[in-house]
């Protein structure tokens, strides 16, 4: 057999293991929590197998790291500890069920998930700051270019702060560079512009995002994908005034009174056949639930409840383990390795 034969071999060895390992963790996902897991997280896996030391070393600079749902790939069969439910991997104390992890940012909690408005298939990434303020962020369609955009952030930074010496520039730049060529050979590779000039363009750093009529005003930021009436006749997404929208339900929260007024409306219109009340005020209690078992509770209910109404049965069951486990002291819940 001749060289080129046996670097044939080799090659479809390599992708036919390729083949069998995304087929494990596509298996496992679907099964476990009920979701489809897009192509874009099979590049994003494909991308951060192919880089090589100086690659590897510049997005190690950016401070992400493959986190939850990633962890598959190394094991697909692996199992959470005793007495956990594996759903709660990767899962943050603020997470909405919607959000599947599968990156960390390194920052104030900083986490990167795939976002699952159905229940079933991927509508995007979202990402958000676990321990600091702001909202959820769904800006990107696929990881790569959440990547692509954390790259030009750092580059932004690291050609504009002044801060910085000749040799730092010198030392990080070239590597940067070689990863921004890397990732353009998965996605982004057609797009032009780079730092500040690519920010500006393909992120809502500079500007607000647009209202997307289809979707419906949440405390977190994300919005809910429903159809029905809101008892504030809340907005499309984006379309609030936040800081009053944020004012007006932390009052809500604080009174006892006007809480269980609020929750009980969401009840009356739920059994009416409108689950949406209840879907985006669980939501909102969920966020802002900050370890106070009555907002824990109401936000489990009414969540669980409008997700099965509105045959979410996989968003249901995330809710389920999600208030089971919210009080893990870490999220990391796999059996550790032999």
């Amino acid at each position: 057999m001749g060289e080129r034969d046996q670097d044939q071999d080799q090659d479809q060895d390599r992708d036919r293991q390729r083949e069998r390992l995304r087929a494990a963790v596509e298996a496992r996902v679907l099964a476990d929590w009920g979701f489809e897991l897009p192509d874009s997280l099979f590049r994003f896996h494909d991308f951060i197998g192919s880089l090589d030391p100086v690659e590897a070393s510049a997005f190690a600079d950016l401070e992400l790291w493959p986190y939850g749902m990633m962890d598959l790939f190394d094991a697909p069969d692996v199992r959470a500890r005793d007495g956990v439910d594996i759903r709660a991997h990767g899962r943050f104390f603020r997470d909405p069920p919607e959000f599947l992890t599968f990156l960390h940012g390194g920052t104030d909690g900083l986490h990167y998930g795939l976002w699952y408005d159905d229940g079933r298939t991927c509508a995007g990434v979202a990402s958000y700051y676990n321990n600091d303020g702001g909202g959820i962020d769904r800006t990107f369609r696929t990881p790569l270019e959440a990547v692509r955009a954390t790259l030009e952030r750092h580059w932004r930074d690291l050609h504009e702060d002044t801060g910085r010496g000749p040799e730092e520039v010198a030392e990080r730049a070239p590597g940067m560079a070689r990863l921004r060529s890397k990732v353009g050979e998965f996605e982004t590779g057609d797009r032009t512009g780079t730092g500040a000039d690519y920010v500006r363009a393909h992120t809502y750093g500079y500007r607000r995002p647009p209202i997307d009529p289809g979707r419906i005003t949440t405390l977190d930021g994300g919005g809910a994908l429903a159809e029905g009436e809101t008892a504030l006749g809340r907005p499309s997404h984006n379309g609030v005034d936040e800081h009053a929208f944020g004012t007006h339900m932390a009052a809500v929260f604080a009174d006892p009174g006007e809480l269980a007024a609020a929750v009980a409306e969401a009840r009356r219109r739920l059994a009416a056949g409108d689950p949406t009340e209840a879907l985006v005020l669980g939501r909102d209690l969920h966020w802002a639930s900050i370890g106070d078992a009555t907002r824990e509770g109401h936000a489990h209910e009414l969540l669980a409840a409008a997700y099965r109404a509105l045959d979410r049965p996989a968003l249901a069951a995330v809710a389920d383990a999600h208030h089971r486990h919210r009080d893990l002291p870490r999220v990391d819940v796999l059996e550790p390795k032999p």
